[in-house]
């Protein structure tokens, strides 16, 4: 599904990502996870590809091809999902039309028919109830006027229209009060298949009670310096992230 070979990357020409290696397989659900300004959000902007980042060395290869030179938008029609950590609002433009106008551009990509009007409210119907999103909420304009929980409900329900491949939540779990923590959950774990993957990245282990990870990778300093199972992210709850520049000293000194 995706492959990322030491990568290495700058913002306004300071290094932020270190060689990142990182292999996600379908199925798969990995969490990242890792203090403020260690990269985790750089890396979610490297593999969608958003202009401010700059690649400097290394490759992202998604379902065996590169993706350096593919525009963000190719990417999306590939199936690449990226849930923001600060969704925008786009006033003046309702979710019924931003949601048909995204699902027909990906079926123009697969050489498909437009979906047609009652297939499509069809559609959303099933969502909506799939990820328990209020229809007021799908009638409005794309986020304008949401709170913060709504905005991240909305970003599920886009992923649940869209069904990528691969659906990457930057810190889905900010500012999330437990109730709407538990939906948001129950709808990725509801849009769970064995050809999709999910990467999902957060400073705090309590996503991770409700949306269980198969692999949990700790970022510090623009590198992985360590993989486990689930069990990690407890350790880190535990421990918090103080032990970790032992972890980054030895991981310097194991690559050289």
């Amino acid at each position: 599904m995706l492959k990322i070979k030491n990568l290495h990357a700058n913002i306004e020409g300071k290094e932020i990502l270190k060689g990142i290696d990182l292999e996600v397989r379908p199925g798969e659900v990995h969490a990242i996870m890792g203090p403020n300004g260690s990269g985790k959000s750089t890396l979610a902007s490297a593999i969608v590809g958003r202009d401010y980042v700059e690649i400097t060395e290394g490759d992202i290869l998604y379902m065996g091809e590169s993706i350096l030179e593919m525009p963000p938008e190719e990417r999306a029609l590939k199936g690449i999902f990226l849930s923001f950590q600060y969704p925008v609002e786009i006033p003046g433009v309702s979710m019924v039309n931003f949601l048909r106008a995204a699902i027909n551009e990906q079926r123009k990509y697969r050489g498909l028919d437009p979906m047609s009007p009652s297939d499509f409210l069809k559609l959303m119907r099933e969502k909506k109830k799939l990820v328990g999103i209020d229809s007021a909420l799908t009638n409005r304009s794309v986020n304008e006027g949401f709170s913060g929980g709504e905005k991240k409900k909305n970003e599920i329900f886009q992923m649940a229209m869209l069904e990528p491949k691969l659906s990457i939540l930057d810190e889905t779990d900010s500012g999330l009060d437990i109730d709407a923590l538990r939906v948001v959950a129950q709808g990725v774990n509801a849009l769970k298949r064995p050809d999709s993957s999910t990467i999902v990245i957060t400073h705090y282990q309590r996503l991770l009670n409700y949306i269980v990870p198969d692999f949990v990778h700790v970022l510090y300093k623009g590198r992985i310096i360590r993989s486990g199972g689930k069990e990690l992210a407890l350790e880190l709850e535990e421990k918090g992230y103080d032990w970790l520049k032992e972890e980054y000293e030895n991981s310097l000194n194991g690559a050289l």
